[in-house]
């Protein structure tokens, strides 16, 4: 089930994208192929790769495209728009193909998330919409990624939902963190909508509510004894939060209450040393299993610094600085074309220069293959390649830098194994593709990972892994940046 499953989104695009294909239509560029690649340029947060995320949603909105009478009427009402051109929006949809990286794949620059091949109009009435939907929920699921890796093991959630920018990217960014690697949410509406495990505890005002925090605790452990988090910090945590919670916790035992999960949450104050002063506490009462779970502006710095630290915490609350990509609010993702159908129907590459190097695009239409140590599975580097292209894992094969050519690798016929990324996932403008669900892109994503050297996956500093150009698509390239060159001189 989709967020927006029932939500036409079709007008939500540029205005500039409906003048354009205005002005296909008037120029007869209207059945005129071409094909987009949807990419992002620079690794979020100072990592060295992505999380792939947000393809369901994309699907979605791919189906539902269509114009209502009620959009047609709106754009008539803007007064820019011809009669004829909005009569042949009543009948548009989506035609095309699309191939895409599935949903929790590592990812890297430059590399094509999506590639779109469709007719001028339909590929460019939808760039806006992919790029919102596939730059939020992959920014999300990699700053989710890095704060699950920080916690090294211990459980994750996400809290995020009241300071989400708006209730959709609550939603959808906790769908993200989800597959980033979190257990679970805070969000009830995304477990319903996606199967995310939703989990709470008690805010500060149920303590302050009743008479007393001691009232407070045995009304909530009675009412959820099988999952009994207290919140300790509302008045005094060490010298009363949790010694009322170990009251509570001693009086579910000589009831013989055995509560599945029970521990308490600190919320506020110097969590490393709370932490340790409360594990000793709970210990000596004889509660060694009692869980320590822990909120306050949390990402993955912090985790980081607390674990160093010694911090007794087994499950981590991270909200605001999750939700919000903290320290890195945009994916920064683009959508450009690459080839385009000339007049004999052949399907030509295209290139967008710039006096910014990273600027440059790859031409033509391209596949992603990954490469990956045959004797160890660890991920070597990714090999962009122009789509019809065949490699033979049997024979030796050599990467190299695209700029500077001289840094290389050989890998021995043999030692390696090859795996496409770009998967079918619309043809002729039908879906191809079963999404996953949520815990399986999870596990997905939890894999990838697994395949990263550890050098990758340092929160700063990591080593990049190589992204190079397969020896046809670097000339191809090189070939038109020196023809468009000579063309300018």
């Amino acid at each position: 089930m989709n967020m927006n499953e029932s939500t036409n989104l079709t007008i939500m695009t540029d205005l500039y994208e409906l003048t354009m294909m205005q002005g296909y239509y008037r120029y007869g560029k209207t059945n005129q192929r071409v094909v987009f690649d949807l990419f992002y340029r620079t690794n979020p947060f100072g990592g060295a790769y992505a999380i792939a995320a947000g393809l369901e949603q994309a699907i979605d909105y791919i189906r539902n495209l269509h114009f209502s009478e009620s959009d047609i009427e709106y754009l008539r009402s803007l007064a820019i728009f011809d009669d004829d051109f909005l009569d042949y929006l009543r009948t548009f949809r989506f035609t095309g193909d699309i191939d895409a990286i599935p949903e929790g794949t590592v990812v890297f620059p430059m590399e094509p998330l999506l590639r779109i091949s469709a007719s001028i109009m339909e590929a460019q009435l939808v760039e806006p919409a992919l790029l919102t939907i596939i730059n939020h929920q992959t920014l999300i699921a990699t700053k989710a990624a890095r704060v699950v890796h920080a916690a090294k093991g211990d459980a994750v959630m996400e809290f995020g939902l009241r300071r989400a920018q708006g209730p959709e990217a609550g939603t959808l960014g906790a769908r993200a963190a989800v597959i980033g690697g979190c257990v679970g949410t805070s969000n009830v509406l995304t477990g319903k909508l996606y199967g995310a495990l939703p989990k709470g505890t008690h805010a500060h005002s149920w303590v302050m509510s009743f008479d007393s925090q001691l009232e407070a605790f045995r009304a909530y452990a009675k009412l959820f004894p099988d999952m009994c988090i207290l919140l300790v910090d509302t008045y005094d945590t060490l010298r009363s939060g949790v010694p009322d919670a170990i009251k509570v916790f001693q009086e579910m035992r000589d009831a013989g209450i055995k509560s599945k999960t029970y521990g308490i949450r600190l919320d506020s104050g110097d969590l490393a040393y709370l932490s340790i002063e409360a594990r000793k506490m709970l210990d000596e009462a004889g509660f060694p299993d009692a869980i320590i779970s822990a909120s306050s502006d949390l990402d993955e710095f912090v985790i980081r610094d607390l674990k160093h630290q010694g911090a007794q915490i087994s499950l981590w609350g991270v909200g605001t600085r999750l939700i919000t990509a903290d320290g890195n609010p945009s994916l920064g993702g683009v959508y450009k074309m690459a080839a385009e159908e000339n007049a004999a129907g052949e399907m030509i590459p295209k290139i967008k220069l710039s006096n910014n190097l990273e600027k440059i695009t790859n031409p033509g239409i391209k596949q992603v293959l990954r490469i990956y140590d045959k004797e160890t599975g660890y991920l070597r580097g990714d090999l962009i390649t122009l789509d019809d292209e065949m490699f033979d894992e049997k024979n030796e094969l050599t990467i190299f830098h695209p700029v500077n050519t001289w840094k290389h690798m050989t890998f021995a016929g043999g030692s390696y194994r090859l795996r496409k990324l770009l998967v079918p996932v619309f043809r002729g403008g039908e879906c191809v593709y079963t999404c996953p669900s949520l815990m399986e892109i999870r596990d997905i994503c939890a894999k990838e990972q697994e395949t990263l050297y550890p050098e990758t996956r340092r929160t700063m500093n990591p080593q990049d892994v190589p992204v190079d150009l397969s020896v046809k698509l670097w000339t191809l390239k090189n070939e038109m940046l020196h023809q468009y060159g000579k063309e300018q001189r």
